[in-house]
């Protein structure tokens, strides 16, 4: 490994510190305001454009390691958050109940993924690790925000059916 290299990855490695932390904030602070359709599912959508990484050579990786990523993200790393992550009706609108356990999470991916990134860094390149993980987070993020969706839907459903009578 050369010294160019090493600063890449220790900036990406606080870059994600960094981005986590943020994540772990704004997910807190979010349960303090009303939860809509749209906020649900922006950010997979924008997140989405990452895609356009692929179309520099230097960071293609196989279509098996690809899927793999991707479903190792939506497998494992969203169930998690789809357990953890449940909505409540406040004074007729939808707020996101805070989980004591969604930091403690986050911060267990975080771990993991640190350690997955230094054992996957020794068989392709940091921009292609960028790439795997890159289809990790994508997965996770993806099944959580549609069961997300589901659950607000059906929430709403419910909220909005008038009771029956007995």
């Amino acid at each position: 490994m050369n010294l160019g290299s090493l600063n890449i990855q220790t900036t990406a490695t606080i870059g994600v510190i960094c981005m986590a932390v943020l994540s772990i904030f704004i997910r807190l602070k979010a349960g303090s305001r009303p939860v809509t359709a749209k906020k649900i599912m922006i950010p997979p959508l924008g997140m989405s454009t990452g895609f356009l990484m692929f179309a520099v050579p230097l960071v293609r990786i196989s279509w098996e390691m690809a899927l793999v990523a991707f479903l190792v993200g939506a497998c494992l790393f969203s169930v998690p958050l789809i357990l953890t992550t449940r909505f409540q009706i406040t004074d007729g609108q939808v707020y996101m109940k805070r989980s004591k356990w969604f930091a403690f999470i986050l911060i267990g991916l975080l771990i993991i993924r640190l350690a997955l990134h230094n054992i996957v860094e020794q068989y392709i390149s940091i921009p292609q690790t960028g790439a795997v993980f890159f289809l990790l987070a994508f997965g996770m993020i993806l099944p959580w925000r549609l069961a997300m969706f589901r659950q607000y839907s059906q929430l709403l459903a419910h909220k909005d059916r008038p009771a029956s009578m007995s």
